[in-house]
């Protein structure tokens, strides 16, 4: 009986995913791209997926080192020929010129770096509708703001700026051509103004394979990373910066789904409502001009978020 109620609940969440977030057609095609190590979760998109439209596939990439990294060519090529795409992968695919190339040319598609079964049950059983409202509201009350301060009582003191920059909504509804977006959804996010930030970060949601807590300190100067304090996650991180571009202040992002959870996979952590991340690396697919195959998060949880000096958020709740 609890086996039986555990496929139905992943069979729901595909549904979701393939019905709520992507609309798929039956007269349209899917194609699901996975890897080994997500081969399950693949799979049960798969099959749910043919019951919807019987022009769906199944591919198999490869496992690259990093987020951000390209797929193979043929893959690559794959990607252009379908109406709805679904990148359920261990390292994302999202900051890549070739899910780029495919949403230019008219594909809806939805990236799941990572996901996990627990992640599918839990942060996709939400209503998305919601989610998209609250997204449309907190950017209209950022739009036209340049400056953006975060700080936290752990010392996070850092300042952005974002002048011609625009704020993109993530909110899991991918059904109009082109749309692109991660699953679970639930965040709004920026591109800084290139070497402008500075400040500190204290990222305080790093769960290691011991499920123990690490606090990650991260010093910016004009807009990269100059120093990084923490345990065995930053010294992890600090071998993937092999180049200066690596250490770019990426991305700026608040949290906006109210189901997710801090469960040490940054897919999840950084949706949490409550949180902001930031990423460094690749900005060049939402607004940025950095171009290069790396792209990596970092979430700080209970901000308080200034923006040109109106409070946002206070210890990580909406002032509004």
């Amino acid at each position: 009986m609890e086996n039986l109620q555990h496929k139905m609940s992943l069979e729901n969440s595909a549904k979701i995913i393939l019905k709520d977030c992507m609309a798929l057609k039956n007269n349209e095609s899917c194609l699901v791209v996975t890897d080994s190590k997500l081969k399950p979760i693949g799979n049960i998109i798969y099959k749910t997926a043919l019951k919807i439209s019987k022009n769906s596939k199944l591919i198999f990439t490869n496992i690259p080192k990093t987020h951000g990294a390209e797929p193979p060519a043929d893959i690559a090529k794959e990607m252009l020929k379908y109406n709805v795409v679904l990148l359920a992968t261990a390292k994302s695919l999202s900051h890549t010129k070739s899910r780029e190339n495919a949403s230019k040319k008219g594909a809806r598609i939805a990236s799941m770096p990572s996901i996990t079964i627990d992640m599918m049950k839990r942060a996709l059983n939400v209503n998305f509708y919601k989610i998209k409202e609250l997204n449309k509201k907190l950017i209209s009350k950022l739009k036209g703001k340049n400056n953006i301060r975060i700080i936290t009582k752990k010392g996070t003191d850092a300042e952005f700026y974002l002048k011609g920059r625009k704020w993109v909504s993530d909110d899991g509804i991918y059904t109009k051509k082109r749309t692109f977006g991660n699953l679970p959804a639930g965040e709004i996010f920026i591109a800084p103004l290139e070497y402008k930030t500075n400040g500190v970060i204290i990222s305080d949601a790093n769960i290691d394979k011991n499920r123990r807590i690490e606090n990650i300190k991260i010093e910016i100067k004009d807009g990269f990373i100059s120093k990084i304090e923490g345990g065995r996650i930053s010294n992890k991180f600090k071998k993937l910066l092999k180049y200066k571009l690596y250490k770019n202040v990426a991305e700026l992002g608040i949290g906006t789904n109210y189901k997710a959870k801090i469960t040490g996979n940054i897919l999840e952590d950084e949706k949490v409502s409550g949180t902001c991340h930031i990423a460094f690396g690749n900005n060049k697919h939402f607004g940025g001009k950095v171009d290069v195959p790396f792209h990596r998060d970092f979430v700080i949880k209970n901000p308080t978020i200034y923006a040109d000096d109106v409070l946002i958020m206070k210890y990580g709740r909406f002032n509004f």
